[in-house]
C-alpha cells in the first residue's frame, strides 16, 4: 500500500493500486472509515505543511503566507475515493478485475450506494464549511504564553481556516474576563485556572465557558529583585512581597505552593498582590516588590532591565504544567458551531507550530512588535528558544523552559480546583469530574489533534508529581486536606 496520497483513478483497471493490504476481519464500513482516516490523515498533513508561513526572510510577495494548490478539494475527494475502493477491494486484482467487467462509471455508482462517499469527503476536508462569523475578535494579554493565539494572526493561520480573526490586547485579566463574559469578544487567551472559575462563578459571574486547547505548557518563572541574590528557598522569604498576575492563576497556585512547601504562609508571611504583567518590570525596579511568580517575557524582561534574575523557572516545581490556554463561551461555541470549528482548528495548528524549535526565532519576531508584545526582539527570543541570561551572569540553556502542547487533560483541571479548594476560593463539595470534563475538552481536542494529522505529545496524563508530590485525580479533595498549610 502506498503511504501517502495519490492522485490516481482508483476506477482505473489499468492502474494498480498498491500491493494487497486487507482488513478482511473488520466489517465493510468500519474498514473503510478506518482507512480513509489514515490516508486522508496523511493527505492532511502534508496539505497543513504546506500552507505554513513564508519562510522567506525577504519580500517575496506572498504576504508571509504559502498558497495552498487551487487542486486542494480534488486532491482530497482522491485520496477518499481511493482510500474506499481500497478498503471495498483489499485485494487490488480483484479491483481490476471487477472495473473491468461492470465499467468505471457503474464500479463507481456500486461502491457509492455500499458507502455514504460524500459524506466521507466533507469529514476528510480541512475546509470548514458554512463558517457563521468570520470577522473575529480575540482577546489576548501581551506574554509569550499566548505565542499561539497572537502569532495565529500574522502567520495565516485564522486565514488559512477561513476566518479574519484579530487579536485585541488588554492591559489585565480581569479586563480579559469582562470582554469575554460581556461578549466584548469572541474569543480569548486566558489563564488556564479561569475557564473554570468563570464557569463556577468564583470571583465572577457564573457564565459556562470552555477550554478547548491549552496554550503553553511550562513558561513562568519567580523573579527576584537583585537584592535577594542570597536567597536560598522560601525559607528566606518571610516579609516577601511579591506579585501576581491574577487570584486564579497557576501564577498564584505555584507562588503559594512553593512557599508552603517551605514553611511560609502565603497568607500570613508574606503579601501577594495582584498586578498586571505588563506592570511588574516597573513594579520590582522601583522597589515596591521583592519578586513575582510571572509569565514570561517579563521574567526575562528584568534581567534585561538589570534589576531582578530568575530565582527559579517554574518547571522546575512541575514539570509540564499548564500556563495560558484558548477559551470561549458555550454559548459561542453552540450558537456558531462551524466558526467555532475554524478557530479550534486554527489554534491547535498554530499550537503545533509554536512547539517546533526551528520556528521559534521566526515567531519571535513576529510577536515582537508594538502590535503585541511590545518587547525587544531580543528577549522573545531568549525565552522561545530557552538561551537566556539568568540576571546572575549565567547562560542557560533550557529548550523546555516554555513549550506548547493543546492537550487539556482533566486531572489538570482537577488539581488547579484542589488549590482553588485549598486556598478557600470554592468550597471542596464541587463535583471536580463533572466540571472537569464539562470545561476542559480533553476528548475533542485529541480528536482535533488527530484530524489535523498531529501526533499527540503524551498518550495520557493520569498522573503526575508537583514538587515530588504526587497528585492523584481521583481524589483531588483529599490531596487539597493532605498539606499542613491549607484552608481546606
Amino acid at each position: 500500500m502506498n503511504d501517502h496520497p495519490t492522485m490516481n483513478d482508483p476506477y482505473d483497471p489499468k492502474i494498480r493500486l498498491g500491493a494487497g493490504h486487507t482488513h478482511q476481519a473488520a466489517p465493510l464500513d468500519e474498514a473503510a472509515r478506518d482507512f480513509v482516516a489514515h490516508t486522508a490523515g496523511d493527505f492532511k498533513q502534508v496539505a497543513a505543511t504546506s500552507a505554513q508561513p513564508c519562510q522567506h526572510t525577504g519580500p517575496c510577495g506572498c504576504q508571509g503566507e504559502s498558497k495552498i494548490a487551487d487542486s486542494h478539494e480534488a486532491m482530497i475527494e482522491n485520496v477518499v475515493d481511493e482510500a474506499i475502493v481500497r478498503a471495498v477491494f483489499p485485494d487490488d486484482l480483484q479491483r481490476r478485475q471487477f472495473i473491468s467487467r461492470v465499467g468505471k462509471g457503474a464500479a463507481a455508482g456500486i461502491i457509492a450506494s455500499l458507502m455514504p462517499t460524500d459524506s466521507f469527503k466533507a469529514w476528510a476536508s480541512d475546509e470548514v464549511k458554512g463558517i457563521e462569523k468570520k470577522d473575529l475578535s480575540i482577546g489576548f494579554i501581551p506574554i509569550t504564553c499566548a505565542t499561539p493565539i497572537i502569532m495565529a494572526e500574522p502567520m495565516g493561520f485564522y486565514k488559512k481556516y477561513g476566518l479574519n480573526a484579530k487579536v485585541r490586547r488588554a492591559s489585565g485579566w480581569s479586563m480579559v474576563r469582562d470582554w469575554g463574559i460581556n461578549k466584548e469578544v469572541d474569543a480569548a487567551h486566558m489563564l488556564s485556572p479561569m475557564p473554570l472559575s468563570i464557569s463556577m462563578g468564583a470571583g465572577s459571574k457564573q457564565v459556562p465557558y470552555l477550554m478547548p486547547a491549552i496554550e503553553n505548557i511550562n513558561g513562568q518563572a519567580i523573579t527576584l529583585a537583585n537584592k535577594h541574590k542570597g536567597v536560598k528557598g522560601p525559607q528566606d522569604m518571610k516579609g516577601f512581597r511579591f506579585c501576581v498576575p491574577f487570584e486564579y492563576s497557576m501564577h498564584n497556585y505555584l507562588l503559594r505552593y512553593y512557599l508552603a512547601e517551605g514553611g511560609i504562609d502565603p497568607d500570613k508571611d508574606v503579601q501577594i498582590r495582584v498586578v498586571p504583567p505588563p506592570e511588574m518590570v516597573a513594579n520590582l525596579k522601583a522597589g515596591n516588590v521583592d519578586g513575582y511568580l510571572a509569565p514570561d517575557p517579563f521574567n526575562q524582561r528584568a534581567v534585561y532591565e538589570k534589576c531582578g534574575f530568575l530565582f527559579k523557572l517554574t518547571k522546575e516545581l512541575w514539570e509540564g504544567h499548564p500556563c495560558c490556554a484558548f477559551a470561549i463561551s458555550q454559548e459561542f461555541a453552540t450558537t456558531n458551531p462551524n466558526t467555532y470549528k475554524a478557530l479550534f482548528k486554527s489554534i491547535v495548528d498554530a499550537t503545533y507550530y509554536s512547539s517546533k524549535a526551528e520556528n521559534r526565532k521566526e515567531i519571535a519576531k513576529a510577536i515582537a512588535p508594538k502590535n503585541y508584545l511590545n518587547q525587544p526582539v531580543t528577549v522573545i527570543e531568549q525565552v522561545l528558544t530557552g538561551t537566556y541570561l539568568d540576571g546572575l551572569g549565567a547562560i542557560k540553556k533550557d529548550p523546555q523552559r516554555i513549550d506548547f502542547d493543546p492537550m487539556p487533560w482533566n486531572s489538570m483541571a482537577k488539581w488547579i480546583m484542589s488549590q482553588m479548594v485549598r486556598w478557600g476560593q470554592i468550597k471542596g463539595n464541587v463535583d471536580f469530574d463533572a466540571i472537569a470534563k464539562r470545561v476542559y475538552l480533553e476528548g475533542e481536542c485529541a480528536d482535533m489533534i488527530k484530524d489535523l494529522g498531529h501526533k499527540p505529545k503524551k498518550k495520557s496524563y493520569d498522573s503526575f508529581e508537583v514538587m515530588g508530590k504526587k497528585f492523584d485525580p481521583k481524589d483531588p479533595l483529599g490531596y487539597a486536606k493532605s498539606f499542613k498549610i491549607t484552608r481546606a
